[in-house]
Order: structure tokens, then C-alpha cells, then sequence
């Protein structure tokens, strides 16, 4: 082993289960608002809901739960967008001691059937009436299954009222019986090759992450004297979504949900709710940079947003070097140039999330330092984290004070971290998980001796324990002369480019590395509008695809100036429809399937270096010379 680091050590005060800590808060303060939710989407009202009534919506749900048989160790699953009923459901749950299985809404009839069956769940909540038809077609297959509650059906209320007549004192039992280590959660992973599987979550390993960030952390989520408030709108079928919400009522953070992703309805939940603290994943934080730069293009202000972020990110990365103790900070000029754009830029970019929001957390997979910087410099630091459904969520976190972009900070306290001799990230500590549900061979296979699960990721701790994560241990490329390639830096220079929305890397078994890359249907449109009026009618298409060509062949170009020649993208093709949930090239955390996107693109991929031979020399993006014109990579 090397590049060991370890962590001063933290105390858990949990003694019971994750429903506790919302009977101790209506208890000690009954009347501190804890979610917020709204009559209808198109409402900018938010109703506040306090401990004391979220408590006793839980007590009446908990009663019909009990009412059904559900029963303590019983696996439910809940198959729903992040909405108020999931956190007053997973709470009843856990009140009772049910175990909750989270399964994304958009999972295959398949995923579902494996899910439900391989956990042995009894119940399942689905949202509407199409994942009705879609568990009811798996149902002959699951004999343990008893119950389907349709929330927009008003099963919740149908549930409440079959409690009716079940005592307090039978739910308060229960809660009282449930242990620490008891199974809180079985969260099934994303599944980015094979089948997924089952991490068994007890309630000490979910509470871990959030009882540490909330101590050490939990004071920056506002400005002093202000409760901080959190919009959830990210899968709670995802560990990371669990965590937050985790936090919020563990930490009385006030917290509403906003189910509908598009941009449009997120926008609009932001402005209306104004969160003092904003969390998510790279590619919110890259849409939302990309639609500030697309709306300054559209009125004519282009150049004054790309001066005003340079200097953002010249302004972080000063500001960065002295708090790190390697510079005395911006100079004099850099500060003005600063200031001004803080009155006449930032502020109003800041605005479009709320306003409030000065801190921020991305997860689910590394943050591209440059876009780490460019959030610092318009005054919105936003903490790159670590950490996988294996561990309950995030293990490690920014040191305040010695934040470090580029970086996904040091372990959390009572977290252990090595590196072991093939660069794979180790990690030992009160968050990982139990287990792989009825697969004992997966969990020794993760769980080494000691106690260290290895996580899969590769990456690098530098000598103050900065971990950086380089990739995943399987989408490691070997091209056909030996060179090994991580794919992720790469890919994450090249969604820098405004026009491009995904890009993967591919080249095992190839003479070179190659790139498969989608655009951005927002900024392509708007791309294609300032295009047009400089094209005559008659060859505008030729010329428009010329011109596309060339402007994505130079975002390889740059995006190959940070790696050596050996593993930069030598050819690459742009494929017509986005990976989506839809079509299962997308997990519910938005992580490529990669093994799946380069079976479902094998011809393309082949067609791609057939092209590239058929040219009689190596043509590199980074030369002025034409692609071959048997290969348009725009078809």
C-alpha cells in the first residue's frame, strides 16, 4: 500500500433510528419549519411544514403501515420522484422499522421485476398509473409482494385512514425497538455494467456522513441567524439524495422537493424557494454555466461574460493560492476587475439560483476544476465530495478554509483512506455499508481484510491528504499498443465546450483513442440561429455542418492539450440523440453506462476507425487537414 491518510476520529451519537431524530426535534422545538411544499408546480408559494405536523403525518401514516402488516424488517419499495409523500413514506417506514428500496421511476419493467424480487419486497409506492402497469406486469413473478400504493391515487390518505384505530403507544414501540445497526435502507447501485446490486444500509452508516458534515459543516448552509434551506430535486433512489435529505432533518435544515428535472421547472423552484445552500451533480453545474453563457451570447453580451469569467477564475484560483499559503492573493487590478463585474455580472448570475445560495456541494462524480473555480470566483463555493452508495454517501469533504478546487478534499473524521499500489482508492469507516443483499461472494470481494472496502475508483492523495479521483477501475482504456488511458479528465474537458453535452471515451483494443460525443440541443439551436444569417440559402446545410465539424474538431483539439500525444482523441464522432434514462445508456445518477453505450454504438464505433484507416495517413483533430468524406460523423 502508499499514499496512506487518516482521519481524526468522530463520535456517533446515534442510539436509535433514522425516524428519531424528527421526534426529538417536535419534541425540543415543535414549531421550526421543516419542509416546504407547494398546492400545484405552477405555484412560487411554498406552505411551510413544522416538526410537530411532520411528525404527526408520520404517527398517522406509520399506523396504516402497521395496519397493512408491514412489519419491522420488511422491505418496501418506494418508485417515485423526489416529492413531499416520499420523505413522509421513508420516514413512516423507518418509524415502524421497515427496511426502504429505493428504485428509480424511470427503471426498465426488468430492473424493476430484479429489484423487487431480489430484495423480497412486500410492498412497493409508484407515483402514477404507468409504473402501476409496469409493477402489475412483473407481478406473477413475485409471490412476496402483497401491496401497490399509487401516490397521485391517494393511497397515502386510503393508508391513514386504515390506521385509524391502531394505538400510539403500538407505533412508538416499534420506533423504540429499532437498532442503529438494523437494515435502514437497500439501495441497489447504478448499475454501470451487470446486474445491480443491493447495499445494505443501516441506520448508524446513514446518519454517519450526515452527523459529521453537519458538525463540522453545517454553519456555512446559511448566514447567521438564518435557518439554512435545501431544494431537493435529485433521485432519492440515489444514496445522494437520501444523504441530503438525511442532513436536512437530521439538522433541521428546511427542505422542499422539486420532482420535474428540466430546466425550466428547476429555474422556477430556485427563484421561488431561493435556497440558502444548493447541491448536485457535474452536469447541473455544467448545464447551468453553459446557460449563462448561452443567454449573454443571445443579448449581445458574449464577450462580457467571457471576460467577466476569466476573471472569476483568475480571482478563485489567487484567492486559492494564498489561502493554501502559495501567494499573497489577487493583486490590486484583479480586485477591481473583480468588483466590477460582482455589480454589473455575478450578482445577477447568482440570482438565477435563488440569490441566497453561497455554498455549494457537487457529487456523484469529480467537478472540473476550471468550473470549481469559475462557481468560487462569482461567489458560490461549491465543495467537490467523494464518496459511493457502498459508503451512505459522502466521505470526504473541503477543509474549510484550505478548500482546494481540482480536488474532492480530505477523508471525513472516523473515515480511513488508502491508495493501494494500482492507484484503487480503499476506504474503512462507520458509513460502509453491511453488505450485498443475497450475494455473499460480491461483498467479500469488497470487503477486504480489515474492514477496507475497495471502491473501484482510482485516484491520488497528495501529502496533505487531498484526494483526487482519476477515474473508475473498469473504464481504464488499453488501446492495441499497451498505452492504458483513464477516459474521465478527457471526457470532462471536452463537456467544457459549450456545444457539447456528453462525450465517451472509447479505445480499447484500438490503434488510438476515440471519442463518441452528443450536443447540447439548447446551445446547438442557438449556435445554428447565429449561423444562419451568414450562410446563403443555397449551401447553408453544407456549410453549417462544415462549420460544426470544425468547431467541435477544435474542442478536441483543446481538450487533447492537456494529456500526452498517446492518449489524446485521434478521431471521434458525434452521435445524433443524447444518452438518456429513457434508453438506459444513463443511470439515475447520471453516470454513463459505458459498456452498454459502446455495445449499442458498436457500428458507429467501428465505422469511426475504418474511416480513420481508410485515410492513408493518421489524421489528428488537431490538424488544419479534412476528415475523409466517406466518414460524416454528424449521421
Amino acid at each position: 500500500m502508499r499514499d496512506f491518510a487518516l482521519a481524526p476520529p468522530a463520535t456517533s451519537h446515534l442510539t436509535g433510528g433514522l425516524a428519531d431524530s424528527l421526534f426529538e426535534t417536535a419534541a425540543d422545538n415543535p414549531a421550526l419549519p421543516m419542509l416546504a411544499r407547494r398546492s400545484d408546480a405552477a405555484s412560487s408559494v411554498w406552505e411551510e411544514v413544522t416538526a410537530v405536523e411532520l411528525r404527526d403525518e408520520v404517527v398517522d401514516l406509520a399506523k396504516g403501515l402497521v395496519a397493512s402488516g408491514i412489519s419491522p424488517g420488511h422491505r418496501v419499495a418506494i418508485m417515485a420522484r423526489t416529492r413531499y409523500e416520499w420523505t413522509v413514506l421513508g420516514y413512516a417506514l423507518w418509524t415502524v422499522g421497515a427496511e426502504v428500496v429505493p428504485i428509480h421511476p424511470t427503471s426498465s419493467r426488468d430492473q424493476v421485476e430484479w429489484i423487487l424480487r431480489d430484495a423480497g419486497c412486500v410492498a412497493v409506492a409508484v407515483e402514477d398509473e404507468q409504473s402501476v402497469m409496469t409493477v402489475g406486469s412483473v407481478c406473477a413473478a413475485l409471490p412476496r409482494l402483497r401491496h401497490v400504493w399509487q401516490l397521485d391515487a391517494g393511497a397515502l390518505r386510503e393508508l391513514v385512514e386504515r390506521g385509524e384505530f391502531i394505538p400510539l403507544a403500538t407505533v412508538d414501540s416499534l420506533r423504540r425497538i429499532v437498532l442503529p445497526d438494523s437494515t435502514a435502507v437497500v439501495a441497489y447501485t447504478s448499475g454501470t455494467t451487470g446486474q445491480a446490486l443491493g447495499c445494505a444500509l443501516s441506520h448508524r452508516s446513514l446518519a454517519s456522513p450526515c452527523d459529521t458534515l453537519l458538525a463540522g459543516w453545517g454553519h456555512t448552509a446559511a448566514p447567521p441567524g438564518e435557518q439554512a434551506s435545501v431544494l431537493a430535486f435529485l433521485p432519492f433512489s440515489h444514496v445522494y439524495g437520501l444523504m441530503i435529505q438525511g442532513m436536512c432533518v437530521r439538522g433541521g435544515l428546511l427542505m422542499a422537493h422539486e420532482p420535474d428535472l428540466s430546466s425550466e421547472s428547476l429555474t422556477s423552484a430556485l427563484r421561488s424557494f431561493r435556497p440558502t445552500y444548493f447541491y448536485a451533480v457535474p452536469s447541473v453545474f455544467e448545464k447551468i454555466y453553459k446557460t449563462f453563457l448561452r443567454t449573454a451570447q443571445q443579448t449581445g453580451r458574449g464577450a462580457l461574460f467571457e471576460r467577466a469569467a476569466e476573471t472569476a477564475r483568475d480571482y478563485a484560483a489567487a484567492c486559492e493560492r494564498q489561502r493554501l499559503g502559495e501567494g499573497p492573493g489577487p493583486g490590486f487590478d484583479l480586485r477591481l476587475q473583480h468588483a466590477l463585474y460582482e455589480r454589473t455580472v455575478y450578482r445577477k448570475l447568482r440570482g438565477a439560483l435563488g440569490g441566497r445560495a453561497r455554498r455549494a456541494t457537487s457529487g456523484g462524480s469529480p467537478l472540473n476544476r476550471d468550473l470549481c473555480l469559475f462557481y468560487e470566483g462569482i461567489g458560490i463555493y461549491v465543495h467537490d465530495g467523494y464518496g459511493l452508495t457502498e459508503t451512505s454517501g459522502g466521505i470526504t469533504m473541503q477543509p474549510l478554509g484550505r478548500e482546494k478546487s481540482g480536488t474532492v478534499g480530505q477523508a471525513l473524521p472516523g473515515t480511513d483512506i488508502r491508495v493501494a499500489d494500482d492507484g484503487e482508492i480503499l476506504v474503512r469507516g462507520p458509513s460502509v455499508f453491511q453488505g450485498y443483499v443475497s450475494d455473499e461472494s460480491a461483498t467479500r470481494a469488497a470487503l477486504l481484510h480489515g474492514g477496507w472496502l475497495a471502491t473501484g475508483d482510482i485516484g491520488r492523495l497528495d501529502p496533505e491528504g487531498y484526494l483526487t479521483i482519476t477515474g473508475r477501475k473498469k473504464d481504464v482504456i488499453i488501446t492495441n499498443s499497451g498505452k492504458s488511458v483513464a477516459p474521465a479528465a478527457l471526457e470532462h474537458r471536452l463537456r467544457m465546450h459549450p456545444l457539447i453535452h456528453q462525450a465517451v471515451i472509447v479505445g480499447d483494443n484500438r490503434p488510438c483513442v476515440g471519442a463518441l460525443i452528443t450536443l447540447d440541443p439548447e446551445f446547438l439551436a442557438h449556435w445554428r440561429a447565429g449561423f444562419a444569417w451568414q450562410s446563403d440559402a443555397p449551401n447553408r446545410e453544407a456549410r453549417e455542418e462544415n462549420a460544426l465539424r470544425e468547431e467541435i474538431t477544435r474542442a478536441v483539439a483543446a481538450a487533447n492539450s492537456a494529456v500526452s500525444r498517446s492518449e489524446s482523441v485521434r478521431v471521434f464522432r458525434v452521435i445524433p440523440e443524447p444518452f438518456d434514462l429513457a434508453s438506459g445508456l444513463l443511470t439515475p445518477s447520471m453516470k454513463l453506462r459505458r459498456d452498454l453505450i459502446v455495445r449499442t454504438y458498436a457500428f458507429e464505433i467501428d465505422a469511426m476507425y475504418q474511416a480513420r484507416s481508410r485515410g492513408g495517413r493518421q489524421v489528428l483533430p488537431d490538424e488544419s487537414a479534412t476528415w475523409d468524406d466517406a466518414d460524416n460523423v454528424f449521421r
